[in-house]
């Protein structure tokens, strides 16, 4: 599993289960942003969902009667409602502070507060640094992909989560803004040394391109931030005709729905990407008609993909479109909803779950690929597209 910071959702009271961007809000992108066709109005590509008429959710209406009565008494509505929230059962909700949800609205638009670290766990348990932005507080400092993270403000991070690691990175339980100082204790083979870094606003590219050899276009996508689905399109412009295409979703936690629908839209000729209730009103994303259906297809996951970027996986597979290699996925697949709070805080309650075109429950079972690879992922997709290239 690997992990980026702009897109660790904030942990604290209730947190533990929400780790990553959505479909983890899957609603939450949507209610939020008009991104989501919530109610069967087209969000912005125009695209509609056929839903059901949706009813009022009475655990929603018992979070805010919480925090109205909290607050009418003189105390925090927040805290009364993190309260409410965990007496639900729901191990997917969560109550954020009005900055919070803020910052997390900001990740969706490509910009967040870090030090420009990605990293991965290892089998052993070890962080390692997979890559460092430019420009970033963490490249300023030296840092290399190849390092490990040892601590984070002497808190040792072996063992742990990539994403609860990314969050301390955040520093998303101070609510820390850019600005604020983080001492990373690291080692480069026997040379172990600490950096302190201070925290910068940073924009990040969730969508990068590279070619590999035979002309293959390696497209991967970190999260489903706004605009994905066109750089995605972009991508595919740009390709040599004919050639295959690897779509690298390891570790992608999530996104906007309508960009991953796009992306499907990219590589399907229209058709049904997902199906989902919301508190059980049945409804459905399709994808718009005109994409390339006959380039070469492979996308790649692992135990890091989820939500957003598990709906697409299980669309391409189900449809035919994609060979799926790599390790199961996370399992994401229920659907949180928004609602505001007298504070201006924000509680997620899930409402619903989604399936792939074929009835697939993602959630608590994530997605199996076609073929089973670990490291060697990206050199098994190679060979899998020289065999599903045009013979002549």
């Amino acid at each position: 599993m690997s992990g980026h910071d702009p897109f660790c959702k904030p942990r604290r009271f209730g947190r533990g289960a929400a780790l990553t961007l959505v479909f983890a809000g899957v609603l939450v992108a949507g209610a939020a942003t008009g991104s989501f066709p919530d109610t069967g109005q087209a969000g912005p590509s125009g695209r509609r969902s056929t839903a059901g008429p949706a009813r009022t959710d009475t655990r929603h209406e018992a979070v805010r009667r919480a925090a109205a009565e909290a607050m009418a008494d003189g105390k925090s509505p927040m805290e009364a409602a993190e309260r409410a929230v965990s007496r639900s059962g729901d191990r997917w909700a969560a109550v954020y502070s009005e900055g919070e949800y803020q910052e997390f609205q900001d990740a969706l638009d490509g910009r967040y507060t870090g030090v420009g670290l990605w990293a991965r766990r290892e089998r052993d348990g070890r962080i390692e640094v997979t890559r460092v932005r430019p420009g970033s507080p963490a490249a300023d400092a030296g840092i290399r992909p190849g390092d490990r993270l040892r601590s984070v403000d002497r808190r040792p991070v072996a063992g742990r989560p990539v994403t609860e690691v990314v969050s301390l990175l955040r520093g998303d339980a101070e609510d820390a803004p850019a600005g604020t100082t983080v001492t990373l204790g690291l080692q480069r083979g026997t040379r172990a040394w600490t950096e302190t870094l201070r925290r910068a606003r940073l924009s990040t590219d969730s969508v990068t391109v590279r070619r590999l050899p035979g002309g293959v276009t390696l497209i991967r996508i970190s999260a489903f931030t706004r605009g994905s689905g066109d750089a995605v399109r972009a991508a595919l412009r740009q390709a040599p005709a004919g050639a295959g295409v690897v779509l690298d979703l390891r570790g992608n936690s999530g996104g906007l729905v309508t960009e991953a629908v796009d992306t499907a839209s990219a590589f399907l000729d229209g058709g049904l990407v997902a199906t989902y209730d919301v508190d059980g009103a049945q409804r459905v994303l399709h994808a718009d008609p005109g994409g390339d259906t006959t380039r070469p297809l492979v996308a790649l996951v692992d135990g890091g993909t989820m939500s957003a970027a598990e709906m697409l996986t299980g669309a391409l597979q189900d449809r035919g479109r994609a060979v799926v290699i790599g390790s199961r996925t996370f399992g994401k697949g229920s659907i949180q909803m928004p609602t505001g709070l007298p504070d201006g805080s924000v509680a997620e309650l899930t409402v619903g779950h989604y399936r792939t075109p074929s009835g697939h429950a993602v959630d608590g079972r994530g997605i199996t690929p076609d073929l089973e690879a670990g490291p060697t992922a990206l050199q098994r997709a190679e060979t899998v597209l020289t065999g599903l290239g045009d013979p002549s």
